[in-house]
This record gives C-alpha cells, sequence and structure tokens, in this order.
C-alpha cells in the first residue's frame, strides 16, 4: 500500500482551525437557556434549551422559533405580577387551586411551584390558557419571570483560563455541574430583535463588562447566498452525547427553497416563516436549532458563517415506519444570513 504524506504540512493548518472550532476555550458556539431564579441556587431552573453563536461586540445569533411557543405554566412568579395579572381572573375555585400548588415566600417576595404530579400541572396549564395568560418565552423574558441566559461551560473553574475575568462573576453565576463535569458560568443576554420570518434572532450580552465580552470567541458573517454546486458548508452543533461537547460535519447543500410555513401563536397571532433557504443534508441532533452552517473562506484563511440551523424537514428516515423515537432526518431547512443582512449590519454596527 502507498502512504501519501505530501501534503500533512499544508493540511496541518486547517485541521487546527476545525479544532478551534470545537474546543471549549476557542468555539464561538454556546447555549441559550431561560433560568429561573438564578440569584437562588437551590431553587434555580433551566428552560427553553437553544444553540446560538457569537459574532462579536456580545451579539449573538440564534432562531426565533423557540421564543412564541408557550411554556404552559410558570416555576416561580412575583408574588405582584401574580396579583396583578393572575388573581383577578381567577375563581375561587381556581385561586384554591393555584395556592395548593404554589407556595409563597414572604421573604422573596415569591410563589414557587411545589408539585410534579402530572395532572395537576395540565390543569395548573389548562387554567392559565383559559385566562389567556402568556407563558410565551418572550413574553416570560420581558416579564423577568424566566430570563434568558448563556451558559459557558469549561473543565477547569476560571473563565476561558483568566483568574481576574473569573472574579469579576458573581458567586451565584458560577457553579460546577457534577452531572456533566463541567463549570458553568452565567452571563445574562436580552433580545435585541427577532426576524421571524426568517427564523433568526439575535441578542446581547447585559451587565457584563468589556473584558469578559473579549473574551469570548467569536465568528465573521458571510452574507453570501451559496450554489448548490458549492457544497462547503459545515455544521458547528451539540455532540451527539448532548450540549456539553461539540461537532463540526460536513454538509451539502441539496437545494434551494423559497420557503412558506405557518407557525401557530395563539396569543400573537399565527405567523410566517418565509423567504429563501437551504435544503441541506447531513446529520442533525434535535437540540441543533441556532447552530451555524460555516465555511473555510481561504482568502481571509479563516472560517465564517453563513447560514443557521433553522427546521427539520419533512424527508425522515424510517426506522421499522415508526416515527416514534426515531430523533434522526435526513434533511434540513437552514437560514442563510443573506436574508437578513440590511437590518443586521444596521444593528451590528450602529
Amino acid at each position: 500500500m502507498f502512504l501519501h504524506f505530501q501534503n500533512n504540512e499544508e493540511k496541518a493548518p486547517l485541521i487546527n482551525k476545525k479544532q478551534a472550532l470545537i474546543d471549549e476555550q476557542t468555539s464561538p458556539l454556546q447555549r441559550i437557556m431561560w433560568i429561573y431564579n438564578i440569584e437562588e441556587p437551590k431553587k434555580r431552573t433551566f428552560e427553553n434549551n437553544i444553540c446560538t453563536f457569537h459574532i462579536g461586540k456580545g451579539y449573538f445569533l440564534s432562531v426565533a422559533h423557540n421564543l412564541r411557543i408557550q411554556a404552559g405554566y410558570y416555576k416561580s412568579i412575583d408574588e405582584e405580577l401574580f396579583r396583578r395579572e393572575i388573581f383577578p381572573k381567577l375563581d375561587g375555585s381556581q385561586n384554591r387551586f393555584l395556592e395548593q400548588q404554589y407556595f409563597y415566600d414572604a421573604y422573596t417576595q415569591k410563589r414557587y411551584l411545589n408539585s410534579t404530579d402530572p395532572a395537576n400541572l395540565q390543569t395548573v396549564n389548562n387554567i392559565l390558557k383559559q385566562k389567556r395568560f402568556d407563558t410565551r418565552w418572550v413574553t416570560m423574558a420581558e416579564k423577568r419571570i424566566c430570563v434568558p441566559h448563556l451558559l459557558f461551560q469549561f473543565k477547569n473553574n476560571s473563565f476561558y483560563n483568566d483568574s481576574w475575568i473569573t472574579r469579576q462573576f458573581d458567586t451565584n453565576h458560577m457553579f460546577y455541574d457534577a452531572e456533566q463535569h463541567k463549570y458553568i458560568f452565567l452571563l445574562e443576554v436580552e433580545l435585541v430583535q427577532a426576524f421571524y420570518s426568517a427564523d433568526v434572532a439575535l441578542y446581547r450580552i447585559v451587565g457584563a463588562s468589556q473584558e469578559i465580552i473579549d473574551k469570548i470567541p467569536s465568528i465573521d458573517i458571510n452574507y453570501d447566498f451559496l450554489d448548490t454546486s458549492d457544497n462547503v458548508l459545515s455544521c458547528l452543533q451539540s455532540s451527539p452525547s448532548g450540549p456539553t461537547g461539540r461537532l463540526l460535519n460536513n454538509a451539502i447543500i441539496e437545494g434551494m427553497l423559497d420557503h412558506f410555513n405557518i407557525l401557530q401563536d395563539e396569543i400573537g397571532g399565527n405567523y410566517l416563516f418565509e423567504g429563501y433557504r437551504y435544503l441541506v443534508k447531513g446529520y442533525f441532533r434535535f437540540g441543533s436549532s441556532g447552530a451555524p452552517y460555516v465555511f473555510y473562506d481561504a482568502a481571509q484563511e479563516k472560517y465564517v458563517v453563513n447560514a443557521i440551523q433553522s427546521e427539520a424537514s419533512g424527508i425522515q428516515l424510517s426506522i421499522k415506519n415508526d416515527k416514534e423515537g426515531n430523533f434522526q432526518y435526513i434533511n434540513a431547512i437552514a437560514s442563510p444570513l443573506h436574508i437578513i443582512k440590511d437590518e443586521l449590519e444596521k444593528i451590528i454596527n450602529a
């Protein structure tokens, strides 16, 4: 067998750049989760997990389709908000039922869910739905019932190996996750704008120093609308085993779409996904929405992001003709950042 080693030195730098995309110290890929009770570690809970990536200046891109999904019920709520927006709408039996499901803490001035019974939780859900209480994630963040945060995960207990920067974090915003064997650092983000038709959302970090923001790796945007013959994309997403690791895998642009899809929103009114999309073939796992599609720009000698993982395509692998438990789709639909170029540049360059 003849082994060809001629181009090893040429390939090594590109391999290093690929490794940098998945390494926890150099990757632009992170996750956003909505957090209840961030200042109360024993009562803190995490919801609405989504991929995101840093494009510089503390701005992060993700998808928008998770924002107007309803949580159904809240895990905790300020007493003042409960009294103002929910209590006046309840009849006597409904009020007594919610009093049983949520205990009141006079010190924190909050109500906390204390039931795990599925039947009781469904009843809570039904009451809030009947009373038209808005539990969409975008509204829960606006009312600060639960607030989106970036989750940074490291093997050691310092933020990007910088002990001085680490000391800037509140102790409630950093902790060790024994299950994942990682140290977690939390940074709050706010929604800047949701481009719902494109299924893209722009966030930015709030309440953090510029030194912290400057430490976070980012990736530049390429706004080209790629041809199906290019086939240069890779998807940077969570590893198959879960969100602790990262995966960079090849993706093939099989086609392009002038897309149309109706998204349900009982509170704010249904809305449309529409505009140009890529039909992409390649592995992606559930929970990879918001993952960036990247390619290597030889002229700039670096990877750039071109599109975002948006939807699972209706083309699905069949396992014994049973969709239950079948989490692998053949195709995905990606939103090229070309379709929001003007609006996005206006915001981030302001």
